[in-house]
């Protein structure tokens, strides 16, 4: 051992306020670092000032700072288990030994000589709440500081007057590692030397009312498995594989091209399978089918599995219920080098009242909105974040980034925007704060859409915004600059609500219904659309898409298979929530796996090759997707052909080349049916949903059209055609 320097014995202290030193031994002071750890100070009797190391060592009998030249310096106890003693050399790096009375040793890096982990910058833009990269200083990250590995914890918590770090590396007892407050922004920090990934955490913080709270990370980047709530420490490794996904991805425009979508629920797809497991059987799968995306439904952190991800509590953290931030990186990866975009599910709108969350995160309202009457969202029992406090809306503008940059998303679908736009969302007269004009419009959520998308596009081009939007507010796809929302797809609830309405009529009376087939074409370029059949349609009573249908089993099927000809063929992108692409005859659980043994019966089969079919079509006709939003990519054959249950109509792409969609809704065919087409010629029947490959009955044009320069219903020319029933044609002409 090292002997100690000479002479400080001899140096006296001034005496410290005990009631600080109380607060300090309990964690409870907002400064620990002022009192614990190295400082410089002024002593009676000496010239210059001498540096005095303190530290927390409760039940300690011996504490000494063994400096890195060897040498120890013994300190003494002052107060509540807070030692001190001086280095009259001046600052080292050093460790702390204690001693206890049992014999045993214990020597460690002292959490309180370190200089703050977070930047004067990092804080400045916190406090502006524009932090693009919030996720890059707030939350636990490993680092090493003055050649030491440990862990840095920062957390926003404005009202705490303390903040501790809790979890299994000191018994969820944060006396021993109390946070300092670093000033005005409301940000907590600490670094605890040689804690690194795996390791299990907490924030507790001492509200104003002086009870302590008990908190996950807001910023966690990853999670326990659920039951479990604490956060962990983790840092990825990961060496992406899909530059070549990414750089052309970023010199396109996803809304101008075709984009066909998987939607899908991970933990019921295929029960069992994790990230990793699922990259191969999703590849396989969605690329035979001929998708472009797959959507996923939430994989932020969320409790409880029956909320399939829609009350998140860990918006930064991917669940843990498949597997590691980097196994889902793989799972991305991976299909991005198969050529198959992803979508993500995400959630700004609310979050569950879980008192272990973000509820009343630092002891009282701070991610939501104080007042009930804009803070609560009562339909789901959640609350509704506070769009108006800058530092939260750049929580939610960063947690955006994250998904996009952090895990390379190529989009995201956000949830339940309606409930953000309007103040009277699903409440009654009372119940309800007006905004600052006396309207029913959230001023603030505006802002705060406007401000994610805006951000989104500028930073990650190539990537698309949307909306699952369910009123008639205007401009939901119109830009920012312009007042619109900036959102770069809508879903089309009124499609979607009116087309099944229809659909499950009985052909017999359809007739009298034929304004809901043909009402989405009024507004079809309002807005830059998304047809979505997703989960939603299949839940809670409403069956799958399949047992919506009327007639026997043979004509269910068929009535699918022609509603997806005309849903593939409609202006707008489209979206199929899982297990519809093979006719699951069950409504969907989340509980249980998809009715995959049905795939043995050919007439399913022939559904799932009609999808396949489907995607192949449309990928490969720009027709299809080139003027998804324009209305000169759409032209009426014949819409007003109710009593025939007939609905036709061309699309045509920039280039001039059509392709014509003929749907007969009825439950018969129509033979010698006169269709006006807009030049003469071999027209190819393309796709016939009646084909017997798909199940159906053959019912047909044998393959090929031919139109005449014979005038029909305002088109050059006409054709005479077969139509099959409960069938859907698309023709091509073979040559302009």
């Amino acid at each position: 051992m090292a002997p100690i320097p000479e002479g400080a014995a001899a140096i006296s202290l001034p005496a410290l306020d005990d009631g600080l030193l109380y607060a300090v031994s309990t964690g409870s002071y907002h400064d620990p670092h002022a009192v614990l750890g190295q400082h410089r100070v002024s002593a009676p009797g000496v010239a210059d000032p001498v540096t005095v190391i303190r530290t927390l060592r409760p039940l300690a009998s011996e504490v000494s700072a063994v400096l890195e030249t060897g040498a120890h310096i013994e300190l003494a106890h002052i107060a509540h288990g807070i030692w001190q003693g001086i280095d009259i050399v001046g600052a080292h790096s050093y460790k702390i030994e204690a001693r206890y009375a049992d014999g045993s040793t214990w020597t460690a890096d002292d959490p309180y000589r370190f200089a703050p982990s977070i930047g004067d910058l990092d804080l400045h833009l916190i406090g502006e709440g524009r932090h693009e990269q919030l996720w890059t200083a707030l939350g636990a990250h490993v680092r090493e500081i003055d050649g030491v590995r440990g862990t840095a914890f920062t957390v926003w918590a404005p009202h705490a007057r303390a903040a501790r770090v809790v979890g299994d590396f000191n018994d969820w007892d944060g006396t021993r590692h109390a946070m300092r407050n670093m000033g005005p922004t409301g940000v907590w920090e600490l670094f605890i030397p040689e804690l690194g990934a795996g390791t299990i955490y907490k924030f507790d913080m001492l509200g104003q009312n002086g009870a302590w709270v008990r908190k996950a990370d807001p910023m966690a980047r990853a999670a326990e498995i659920p039951p479990a709530t604490a956060s962990v420490v983790t840092e990825t490794g990961y060496g992406w594989n899909d530059g070549g996904w990414m750089r052309e991805r970023s010199s396109r425009d996803p809304h101008a091209g075709p984009m066909s979508v998987y939607e899908l629920h991970l933990g019921s797809w295929r029960p069992g399978l994790g990230y990793r497991d699922a990259a191969d059987q999703l590849i396989d799968y969605v690329g035979a089918l001929g998708y472009t995306h797959v959507e996923f439904l939430p994989l932020a952190e969320h409790p409880f599995g029956g909320s399939w991800g829609y009350q998140v509590t860990g918006y930064y953290a991917p669940t843990s219920r498949f597997g590691s931030p980097d196994d889902l990186r793989y799972l991305i990866d991976r299909l991005h080098q198969a050529g198959i975009g992803v979508i993500l599910d995400w959630v700004p709108g609310h979050f569950p009242k879980d008192e272990w969350a973000l509820a009343h995160f630092d002891g009282q309202p701070l991610y939501e909105h104080g007042d009930p009457r804009r803070g609560e969202q009562k339909d789901w029992g959640t609350l509704v974040f506070d769009f108006g406090n800058s530092q939260v809306r750049n929580f939610l503008v960063a947690n955006a980034l994250y998904w996009l940059e952090e895990f390379h998303i190529d989009g995201l679908r956000v949830d339940a925007v309606a409930s953000m736009l309007y103040l009277d969302y699903s409440r009654e007269d009372g119940e309800w704060l007006p905004n600052i004009h006396g309207g029913r419009e959230n001023l603030e959520a505006i802002s705060f859409l406007q401000e994610v998308t805006a951000t989104s596009y500028k930073r990650n081009p190539g990537t698309v915004m949307i909306a699952e939007e369910s009123t008639s507010w205007a401009g939901v796809t119109a830009p920012t600059s312009s007042g619109g929302l900036g959102f770069g797809l809508k879903w089309n609830m009124g499609w979607m609500h009116d087309s099944l309405q229809y659909i499950q009529e009985d052909p017999m009376y359809r007739s009298y219904h034929h304004s809901e087939i043909t009402f989405s074409f009024v507004y079809a370029f309002s807005e830059n659309f998304m047809l979505p059949i997703s989960h939603d349609e299949v839940v809670h009573g409403k069956g799958s898409l399949l047992s919506k249908m009327p007639g026997d089993h043979w004509q269910q099927l068929a009535n699918v298979r022609a509603y997806l000809a005309f849903m593939w063929s409609h202006p707008g992108k489209q979206l199929l929530f899982m297990g519809q692409e093979f006719g699951q005859p069950s409504e969907w659980s989340e509980e249980r796996g998809l009715d995959w043994w049905i795939l043995d019966q050919p007439s399913h089969r022939g559904l799932w090759d009609l999808v396949a079919q489907l995607n192949s079509l449309y990928r490969a006709n720009p027709a299809l997707w080139a003027l998804d939003n324009d209305p000169a990519g759409f032209e009426w054959l014949d819409g007003s052909d109710a009593a025939g249950n007939v609905v036709a109509f061309l699309r045509w792409d920039r280039e001039g080349n059509p392709i014509a969609a003929i749907l007969n809704f009825s439950g018969n065919p129509h033979s010698e049916y006169r269709l006006g087409l807009p030049f003469a010629g071999e027209w190819e029947e393309v796709l016939n949903t009646d084909a017997e490959a798909f199940g159906g009955s053959g019912v047909g044009n044998l393959g090929v059209v031919t139109a005449y320069d014979e005038p029909w219903a305002a088109q050059s020319a006409s054709a005479v055609l077969t139509l099959p029933p409960l069938g859907g044609l698309w023709l091509r002409p073979r040559s302009k």
